[in-house]
């Protein structure tokens, strides 16, 4: 049988840089969106270009049995997942801690912790069946490091490097492992578009003098996804130029020191 992946948010930018990765190995690859179209066609756009099965839901956020429909289907196809890459995310975009509203508040937390954790009960069970798996979530190096107007992002951020760490203990016996990715600012399209002056952000100075592209990501997610780190889990791998071990950005331009 083929191994295959499951990824959230895969449809463009690191998701689907992601779902590349697992699929230049020669993974089935599952790809989750919000949309089922945009997933359906990304699923078509990467069996075409590697020539591997894929195939594309649409999601319902935080619905249980939706999740479990999801993963029934797999099953159906004759699939027992190898690895979950819970990578789609509520950025909790200015939330004002004295404005924002208790319901959009905890809408960040049922994506980003309580989604999270349905995806990976039901992966675990699949997982558990043949006593192996990788369970893998992209969280932020916001969790240690947290910006304005984020509290429910960075704090759900955090969340989650917690039950992983939880995950990996309770899920160790069956041979899966729980790990982490965390991410600094990334070239994304906002990005190059330089969307609210982000390029020039204090982020972007780090003691490498750059930042992210997606496929940086997708290769610290192929490790924690492979055999290659087979003895790892409950670790976390920052993706961020070095941006979070600085106190103060070191390698400004000497233009804008």
């Amino acid at each position: 049988m083929k191994q295959s992946v499951f990824i959230t948010g895969a449809t463009n930018g690191t998701g689907y840089a992601i779902a590349c990765r697992f699929a230049q190995e020669g993974y089935t690859v599952f790809i989750g969106s919000r949309s089922a179209e945009n997933a359906e066609e990304a699923a078509k756009k990467l069996s075409e270009t590697y020539h591997i099965p894929a195939y594309g839901y649409g999601m319902k956020v935080y619905d249980e049995q939706d999740v479990i429909r999801i993963f029934n289907d797999i099953k159906a196809k004759g699939y027992l997942l190898d690895v979950l890459v819970c990578n789609a995310a509520n950025l909790g975009i200015k939330q004002n801690i004295f404005n924002v509203s208790i319901e959009e508040f905890m809408e960040v937390y049922h994506t980003n912790i309580g989604w999270n954790f349905m995806l990976a009960r039901q992966a675990a069970l699949q997982m558990k069946e043949k006593e192996k798996g990788s369970i893998v979530f992209i969280t932020s190096n916001t969790a240690y490091r947290a910006i304005p107007d984020r509290i429910a992002y960075s704090s759900s951020k955090s969340g989650i490097l917690g039950m992983a760490r939880a995950m990996a203990i309770d899920l160790g016996i069956y041979h899966i492992r729980v790990n982490c990715v965390l991410p600094g600012m990334i070239k994304t399209e906002r990005w190059v578009n330089n969307y609210n002056d982000c390029q020039n952000a204090m982020s972007n100075f780090t003691p490498l003098g750059d930042i992210a592209e997606f496929e940086d990501i997708a290769n610290a997610v192929w490790y924690f996804g492979s055999n290659q780190s087979r003895n790892t889990t409950g670790a976390e791998l920052v993706v961020d130029g070095g941006n979070t071990v600085q106190l103060y950005p070191v390698n400004i331009p000497p233009s804008e020191k």
